[in-house]
């Protein structure tokens, strides 16, 4: 067999590459971008998809993916779609090395793929869960995208916070902690709600997933009780001039809110609301 000196150049350089992907190997501590390398512990990279509640529905992006085993670990032991945004391009290529090795490398559900990119130029909207292992002013820079985000969407991070924006659940771990979040709809505002035949306005205050807020029983505003807001679902309840408590659950979508509500007396009804 003859081979063309195309074909025979097109090898050597395969190799070429191929020998250098394969000489890099990253160095705890080294540089990046923003953040040096630190890999994350492989049982905590478990607690954080476990948190998560990581599904094979789910598309996970990894935000500084370093050498992928987060990303990876979403595809293989949790059937996640999974990408990882990566600005070193050699880390990039180690971390795809890493999913090839694993089985998982691609762009599918239980696949993983490592993309070269900026985290700040990324367009991540998409996920549906986002894992995190950058610094306190990162995570900041990223918060005002990620709660635009589709409300129900996950977060995780591994040692940091998001300052003011208080996780729904803390774990620890052989002295290293992951925060998780939900994003929270945007209910602050005034709304029109309509309730066991009444027509009444509700007006909410609204701190990231804490609502307190009052419901007009002309001729008083009462207080809302046991308000509890998780990504798009909304639960609360008041007692009304009768001296009954009704407790309502419901969703938000974008301008509206509806759900089901039942009195301690046990009748049950419907409930809209429309933001003004």
């Amino acid at each position: 067999m003859t081979l063309s000196l195309r074909t025979v150049a097109f090898i050597f350089l395969t190799f070429l590459v191929g020998s250098a992907a394969a000489q890099f190997q990253p160095q705890v501590g080294q540089a990046g971008k923003d953040v040096i390398w630190v890999p994350t512990p492989d049982e905590v990279v478990d607690r954080m998809l476990t948190m998560a509640q990581v599904t094979p529905q789910d598309f996970v992006m990894d935000l500084g993916a370093g050498d992928g085993k987060i990303a990876i670990a979403a595809a293989k032991k949790f059937g996640a779609r999974a990408v990882g945004i990566e600005y070193n391009p050699d880390m990039a290529k180690h971390a795809n090395a890493n999913a090839t090795a694993a089985g998982v490398a691609g762009n599918g559900p239980g696949k993983a793929l490592i993309r070269q990119g900026d985290i700040f130029q990324t367009d991540f909207s998409q996920a549906t869960v986002i894992t995190l292992y950058l610094l306190p002013a990162l995570n900041m820079k990223l918060r005002p995208q990620l709660l635009a985000m589709r409300p129900g969407t996950r977060v995780v991070s591994h040692s940091f916070t998001m300052e003011d924006w208080e996780a729904d659940e803390i774990s620890t771990l052989d002295g290293r902690r992951a925060y998780f979040w939900v994003v929270p709809a945007n209910v602050m505002g005034n709304w029109t709600f309509e309730a066991n035949n009444q027509r009444m306005d509700m007006a909410l205050e609204q701190t990231f997933q804490k609502v307190s807020g009052t419901v007009s029983l002309a001729p008083i505003h009462a207080g809302l009780r046991d308000i509890r807001l998780r990504g798009p679902f909304i639960q609360f309840a008041y007692v009304g001039q009768d001296g009954v408590r009704r407790d309502f659950t419901g969703r938000v979508s974008a301008q509206k809110m509806e759900g089901s509500f039942r009195d301690e007396k046990g009748a049950e009804g419907k409930w809209t609301a429309a933001k003004k």
